[in-house]
């Protein structure tokens, strides 16, 4: 299969949006620029077409789709809201939609099984992002769109990333250019709680856990649930081919003298204690100078995949402080190590 890049730039944004749409009407894929990642876009109501998107990431059935739709109206379409819990959503909706956030919440049947690997809840989230905001909207559909790649890998931030990842399996990608968010959507359940709503961080992302405590009470899972409740809760996920580690403190790094090693490094900081120790073969900063913790989400996907395709043997990740996004950052190296720790 060839794979068709269309540039929805001013010129030729309105064509890249006919296109994209016709496409999707036809039961085919198309990766989609959102401002979190590029996500891999299907018709959420065609089951045919959502097996489309398992089959070319080569994702597992029981890992569950985030649903994007266009209006805020279309909520009611797609999820079944009691009166009180109408009202939490609505409040969650004003705060944070369009935006990097997405809520799980009770479907509708108009919902297929595939899509929610067979849960009762689905995920839902209205993009910012004015292309595919545009292909929502035009479709009337929502759009069921996982990150662009192959399953477990590196997300996309990028149209030349999504090419690496899926070209020859999808027939378009539509470029938007690069994500500005970098990480992506934070994930909750919505419940309604005894005193103030119930918010369950699913996956943490853009919007942080300060922002959630001004609507409700926001409850971090203790322990993985038997079953994935949205995208993004495997312990290994997010992960470069090259083995990456990540260490309690510096001292714990030994390295192999037979082998290459590359630094994914916060700003190339000496003080934060991984630059000096080691003459690495190949150094990215997420934040150079500066150690600002959303500049370094936004080139978190991007420098891991530089590292990953420099040709050295093993990757070094320095962790971030552990607050506001920096959890987010944190939650995605753990998981892309996770691999390595289980060899």
């Amino acid at each position: 299969m060839e794979t068709e890049i269309l540039y929805a730039d001013p010129e030729g944004f309105e064509e890249a949006v006919g296109v994209a749409v016709q496409q999707l009407n036809g039961g085919e894929v198309v990766a989609l620029p959102t401002e979190t990642v590029y996500g891999l876009g299907a018709n959420a109501l065609d089951e045919n077409a959502v097996a489309k998107v398992f089959e070319a990431k080569e994702r597992p059935s029981f890992d569950p789709l985030i649903i994007h739709i266009a209006r805020k109206e279309q909520i009611y379409e797609v999820c079944e809201l009691t009166p009180e819990l109408e009202v939490v959503v609505q409040q969650l909706m004003e705060a944070f939609w369009p935006g990097p956030f997405t809520m799980v919440l009770p479907k509708k049947d108009i919902i297929p099984d595939i899509v929610t690997s067979g849960q009762p809840t689905v995920a839902v989230r209205m993009s910012g992002h004015p292309v595919m905001h545009a292909i929502c909207k035009e479709l009337g559909k929502p759009i069921a769109a996982p990150s662009a790649n192959r399953f477990g890998r590196i997300s996309p931030t990028s149209a030349i990333a999504v090419e690496k990842e899926l070209g020859g399996r999808i027939p378009l990608i539509i470029d938007g250019g690069a994500c500005n968010s970098g990480l992506e959507s934070t994930i909750v359940r919505v419940e309604l709680g005894e005193k103030r709503p119930e918010l369950h961080l699913l996956r943490a992302g853009p919007v942080v856990k300060e922002d959630l405590q001004k609507i409700g009470k926001v409850i971090r899972p203790k322990k993985p649930r038997n079953i994935e409740e949205a995208p993004g809760q495997l312990e290994s996920h997010y992960a470069p081919a090259t083995p990456l580690y990540i260490f309690e403190k510096p001292e714990d790094f030994v390295p192999d003298p037979e082998l290459s090693y590359g630094l994914l490094s916060y700003r190339g900081a000496e003080k934060d204690g991984y630059i000096n120790l080691y003459d690495w073969d190949v150094v990215e900063e997420l934040s150079p100078g500066k150690g600002k913790l959303p500049e370094a989400a936004v080139r978190l996907f991007f420098a891991l995949r530089q590292l990953d395709e420099s040709g050295v043997d093993a990757i070094v990740a320095e962790t971030v402080a552990e607050t506001a996004i920096g959890v987010a950052i944190n939650d995605r190296l753990r998981r892309a190590s996770a691999k390595t720790r289980g060899q």
